[in-house]
């Protein structure tokens, strides 16, 4: 029996008969039939509407036009916000000061999309169906960004800028054709990653694939120019989306989230079994990001977007806007890794026009505004609040203990094997509220958990920098762990304290 969506979706029904025959709701069927369409739509871009083929406009053009009816087809009346947000913004940049200008897009864009946010809250409460308020969160992304830029670009001096500011700024208001196709150009409209307005010109006009690399041995100064294919990139990335989602469907519905709510679970688990059973749901969850952004990014690939230059071995690399690393995540040895390889198009984002460019409470305001972006469910700012003080923690960790751990690969590799089972129980700990969204069972089940990981980066933070001292790297390499703890534990009697 097919899953059902809520009568809050007011996208088309035309596949319901398919979808009840797979047994998945006809939102999500509706998703992967717009991404697969995009997929060939983003073929025939590449290829029939080459740069050297067709002018700028109709490339524009196409993508805005095949995005509005990807819209269309996905959300049905509802896709009047994806027009409507960013012609508000484009009011804002057109017609104030572009020293202020800036701001100004940034509130009117989280006005808007907060108003959804809550609308959505108010009528959908806890819904997973897809929903426009995902695209409306890159389309903020982009239009935000797209306003910084052009701050930068008409009223900084440039040796106020940084590397990065310089190179992205604008000096040029675009036109509403290259300003609306930049917004919701197809290959990236239901799920990013989010690119540059500089970096979507580039694309625009081909320059992004450009890579002189040979001479024409006939002229001997003209460049052969070779044009990197994106085709084994794509082949790659939907079978990995595709594998993605045949794990999640096969395996999520028996773990689901709402079983941590139960009072059997809660009351008669103990915190092994609880972080054993949080570690497994969140990670199938993420196969469900995994899939809509790999699918997503091969999308971009085959338009043509992503080329990131060549490897070791001489061969392309399609990474450039890429959404998530996930050998890097679920690998990782510590939580900064971690956070560094997850929505890596939202981490631009925020340290773009956030964490660059305030001199105080850089990390809180980057939470701050990663949680605003996301909506008003409290297990989101539970997330965000776990993420502040656990990576505070693990740098406090990092910077009192890991020195001591680098004195010969087997002491280093013991402590990355310790860092990374704990970062992947601190992942499951921390973002599970992300998942579930509601406080109180999320409290409970902490109480229940007797609050172990809190109350360990409160040790981490206030008690850890008064026991162990801090010391260069070069120095703790030469000394053992047994050695640190001498010396910061006090001697009575003249018999050290130290146990071993």
């Amino acid at each position: 029996m097919a899953q059902t969506v809520s009568d809050y979706y007011a996208g088309s029904r035309l596949f319901s008969g398919l979808s009840e025959y797979l047994g998945i709701s006809v939102d999500k069927v509706n998703f992967v039939i717009s991404q697969v369409g995009a997929l060939f739509l983003a073929s025939l871009f590449r290829n029939v509407l080459h740069p050297s083929k067709t002018s700028a406009a109709i490339r524009h053009a196409f993508g805005l036009v095949v995005a509005i009816i990807i819209g269309y087809f996905c959300f049905g009346t509802q896709a009047i916000h994806l027009a409507a947000l960013p012609a508000a913004c484009y009011i804002v940049i057109r017609t104030q000061s572009p020293e202020i200008m800036q701001r100004m897009v940034l509130a009117v864009a989280l006005l808007y999309l907060s108003v959804i946010h809550l609308h959505r809250q108010i009528y959908d409460y806890g819904s997973y169906n897809l929903d426009i308020t995902g695209p409306l969160m890159v389309i903020t992304q982009k239009v935000t960004s797209l306003a910084f830029n052009i701050h930068d670009g008409l009223t900084q001096h440039q040796e106020k800028l940084s590397k990065s500011q310089r190179f992205y700024a604008v000096t040029k208001i675009p036109n509403p054709l290259e300003y609306f196709s930049f917004v919701l150009h197809f290959p990236s409209l239901m799920a990013g990653p989010a690119m540059l307005y500089k970096d979507y010109m580039d694309f625009i006009d081909g320059s992004n694939l450009k890579s002189p690399v040979l001479t024409d041995a006939t002229t001997g100064n003209a460049p052969i120019v070779i044009e990197p294919s994106p085709t084994w990139a794509v082949c790659k990335k939907v079978a990995l989306a595709t594998t993605c989602a045949a794990i999640f469907v096969k395996f999520l519905p028996m773990f689901p989230i709402s079983r941590v709510k139960e009072n059997d679970f809660v009351e008669n688990t103990s915190i092994t079994q609880k972080i054993m059973y949080l570690y497994i749901c969140t990670t199938l969850v993420r196969f469900k990001y995994y899939f809509a952004w790999t699918l997503a990014d091969a999308v971009c690939n085959n338009a043509g977007i992503g080329y990131n230059g060549v490897d070791e071995s001489g061969s392309p690399k399609w990474d450039k806007f890429s959404n998530v690393d996930i050998f890097k995540f679920e690998f990782a040895t510590n939580l900064r890794e971690s956070i560094e390889a997850w929505n890596l198009g939202t981490n631009r984002w925020l340290r773009m026009i956030v964490y660059e460019r305030v001199s105080k409470y850089s990390m809180i305001l980057t939470y701050s505004l990663s949680a605003l972006w996301h909506g008003f469910y409290p297990g989101y700012y539970l997330t965000f609040a776990n993420g502040a003080v656990f990576t505070y923690a693990s740098r406090v960790m990092r910077k009192r203990v890991r020195n001591y751990f680098l004195a010969n690969a087997e002491t280093k590799f013991f402590y990355d094997g310790v860092t990374f089972v704990t970062t992947r129980i601190l992942m499951a700990y921390m973002v599970f509220t992300f998942v579930l969204l509601e406080f109180w069972p999320c409290i409970r089940l902490y109480m229940h958990m007797y609050w172990c990981l809190h109350l360990g980066a409160l040790v981490a933070i206030f008690l850890v920098p008064n026991v162990i001292p801090k010391t260069e790297a070069g120095q703790a390499a030469k000394s053992s762990i047994a050695q640190a703890f001498v010396q910061a534990r006090p001697i009575t009697n003249g018999v050290s304290r130290h146990h071993d």
